[in-house]
């Protein structure tokens, strides 16, 4: 599978379902996020996303068709993922992504959100 497939599949089936338990499909033991300046390993990404996954967060995710480059082992792209929480009002964050592959895997992950994820009040205790 190409690596923008293999990205959309992650969104519809791990985000978007909340599967955290999908972690170890779509990224590799190595893997690393860094996301407007923060990082995180496959480890501390896979813990962070089982505890919000638990909450009442839902998540759906729109793609800017025209914004995509890919090759045989990476991809970059923009995305929106929007949240929604109980009694708030939904928020979109736009998502400017790279994303390297190894094994058909994400290995590497850079993106920049804004706003920043890691402000907004859905994720202050992660």
């Amino acid at each position: 599978m190409r690596p923008l497939e293999l990205l959309r599949e992650m969104f519809a089936l791990m985000v978007v379902n909340k599967d955290a338990d999908r972690a170890a499909t779509y990224y590799h033991p190595d893997f690393v996020l860094t996301t407007n300046g923060q990082t995180q390993t496959f480890d501390e990404f896979e813990a962070s996303h089982r505890t919000v996954y638990a909450t009442p967060i839902q998540y759906a995710v729109a793609y800017d068709e025209d914004a995509w480059v890919e090759t045989s082992d990476r991809v970059a792209g923009r995305v929106w993922i929007t949240t929604t929480r109980p009694d708030e009002p939904p928020t979109t964050i736009e998502v400017i992504l790279v994303a390297t592959y190894l094994d058909g895997r994400i290995h590497r992950l850079w993106e920049l959100t804004w706003p920043d994820w890691s402000r907004l009040p859905a994720f202050d205790e992660y």
